[in-house]
C-alpha cells in the first residue's frame, strides 16, 4: 500500500537525507520532523540506528519516518534507494546529500581503492542519487549538498577527500545552474563540528585546530541541521548555488 493510498496529507513535504542514522544527518533528520516533514532516513551499516531513530520519530507522529539501506557505492542501489524514497509516500519535496567517508591518506601510500571509495561516497554518489531523485523531486524542490569548509584549500594527509569534496562543491553549483528553476540546488559546508568517531587527529592535532577556528570552539550537528533546515524553506526560495559556511570562521583561517 502506497503513502498516497494511506490517504497522507498532501502538505506534508518529504525528505531523503543520506547518511542519517547517526551524527549530523541524525541532527538533520530530527530537526526536518519537528518542522513537520516526513523523512527517509538512509544508512548502509548503521540501520539498526536509522531503525532505532525512525522508531522514535514514528511514536511521536505516526507514519512520518522510514529506514531504507543502500551502499551509495552500487549505482544500482542508489536507483533502487530514490525509487523507494519515493514510493513511500508517493511524493519527494527535498534531497540532502549528508553520506560521507572521511580518513586519512598520506600522500605516498595512497591506494587505488582509497581513492575510489572517496570519490564515490564523497562525489559519484551525490550525484548519481541526484540524477535518480532528479524527475521524482517536486517542482520547487531542493538539494542540500554537505561539502567541507576546507574543499578549496590544501588539507596535507587527505588529498582524495579533500578532491572529492571540492568536486562536490563545483557539482553544486553546476546544478544549480542546470536544474533551474524548476529545482534549486545548495550546499552547507561545516567546519569543525564533531570529531570523526574513528579518530584521524591525534589530541595534540585537535588542540591546534580547534585554536585556528575564530569562535574557539567545534560547531555540533545542530548548526548544520539548523543551516540545512533555512536552505530548504520558504525563506531560502530565491537562493540557489550558494554553499553556505557553517565553520566558526575556519576558512578565513
Amino acid at each position: 500500500m502506497t503513502g498516497k493510498d494511506k490517504g497522507v496529507d498532501a502538505s506534508v513535504r518529504v525528505a531523503l537525507v543520506t547518511g542519517a542514522a547517526r551524527r549530523i544527518g541524525a541532527a538533520i533528520v530530527r530537526t526536518l520532523h519537528a518542522e513537520g516533514w516526513n523523512v527517509v532516513v538512509h544508512a548502509q551499516s548503521s540501520i539498526a540506528a536509522a531503525r532505532a531513530l525512525t522508531d522514535t520519530l514514528n511514536a511521536a507522529r505516526a507514519d512520518s519516518a522510514v529506514a531504507v539501506r543502500a551502499d551509495l557505492r552500487d549505482a544500482a542501489q542508489i536507483e533502487r534507494l530514490a525509487d523507494e524514497a519515493y514510493a513511500r509516500w508517493q511524493r519527494l519535496d527535498a534531497l540532502v546529500n549528508n553520506a560521507s567517508t572521511y580518513y586519512r591518506t598520506p600522500f605516498g601510500s595512497i591506494t587505488p581503492a582509497q581513492v575510489d571509495d572517496l570519490l564515490a561516497t564523497n562525489l559519484r554518489a551525490p550525484l548519481l542519487l541526484i540524477q535518480a531523485c532528479m524527475t521524482r523531486l517536486a517542482d520547487g524542490g531542493s538539494i542540500v549538498n554537505i561539502v567541507d569548509t576546507q574543499a578549496r584549500r590544501g588539507v596535507p594527509g587527505f588529498a582524495p577527500y579533500i578532491a572529492a569534496k571540492a568536486g562536490l562543491w563545483t557539482l553544486t553549483q553546476t546544478l544549480a545552474l542546470e536544474l533551474a528553476p524548476r529545482l534549486r540546488v545548495n550546499g552547507v559546508a561545516p567546519g569543525h563540528m564533531i570529531w570523526a568517531a574513528t579518530p584521524t587527529l591525534s589530541a595534540a592535532e585537535q588542540a591546534r585546530e580547534l585554536a585556528r577556528v575564530p569562535l574557539r570552539r567545534l560547531g555540533g550537528a545542530d548548526e548544520v541541521a539548523r543551516a540545512v533546515r533555512w536552505l530548504l524553506s520558504a525563506e531560502a526560495g530565491y537562493v540557489t548555488g550558494v554553499v553556505l559556511p557553517v565553520d566558526g570562521g575556519l576558512r578565513l583561517t
